[in-house]
């Protein structure tokens, strides 16, 4: 394995970067995007619990909030729960965008090494047939099977720009869509948690309120002349 690397050259390096930094990004977003993590079971029933109950002192909310994102979304609706349906949806749609916003770190470094690895492994094939042919312009041919080995060290480059790259690509596709699942299910539970705090009753015009139009004073009665 050095061996190839040697044979590699210098361009050997940055691929070399790059996957160890894609292996950091892999690991640690596999560890923050466990779905309990970030949707902890009945987390949603349990603070529609809260809501119906009236139990949503600030130490509550703030504990929710600390939670997980899931917690975190539930904890800004509850924040400006007397507000109108609309301002609590507003809050709840900025607070998201956050939070994806979170949840999507660091997959534009891993979307990027993706698509970077494969150019700097062509680079360092190029570099090494450049090098093969000044050789040759040199010296000569000389010994064919030297020639067909160094064009073989020269792909080492590209083979591992395309290792790289791979689970790279693979890693970036997976996540994005793991982080659109979990977007869907958190608006779910804030939609179900809206429905619970918009308690408010509708409000009826008085006139066609019978009880009230049954409880008017008739109408005086004029009196005959005597």
């Amino acid at each position: 394995m050095l061996e190839l690397v040697k044979a590699g050259g210098w361009p050997m390096i940055p691929l070399l970067l790059l996957s160890a930094i894609a292996l950091a990004i892999i690991i640690e977003r596999l560890w923050t995007l466990r779905r309990k993590a970030v949707l902890p079971p009945d987390l949603g029933k349990e603070v529609r619990a809260w809501a119906s109950r009236g139990k949503l002192d600030p130490a509550h909310i703030e504990s929710l909030r600390a939670t997980s994102p899931l917690g975190a979304l539930l904890a800004a609706a509850l924040d400006v729960r007397g507000r109108p349906r609309e301002e609590i949806r507003e809050r709840i749609e900025d607070v998201g965008r956050h939070l994806v916003h979170r949840m999507e770190r660091y997959l534009n470094t891993l979307g990027t090494i993706s698509a970077a690895g494969p150019l700097l492994g062509l680079f360092g094939t190029v570099v090494g047939m450049i090098k093969m042919f000044m050789v040759i312009g040199k010296s000569g041919i000389g010994d064919v099977n030297e020639l067909a080995g160094g064009i073989g060290y020269a792909l080492i480059c590209t083979a591992t720009g395309m290792i790289v790259a791979v689970p790279a690509l693979v890693a970036h596709r997976w996540f994005r869509g793991r982080i659109a699942e979990y977007i869907v299910a958190m608006e779910h539970e804030a939609i179900q948690l809206l429905d619970t705090l918009d308690t408010r009753p509708l409000a009826r015009p008085a006139a066609a309120n019978p009880a009230a139009a049954g409880s008017a004073p008739p109408p005086a009665q004029p009196q005959a002349a005597g």
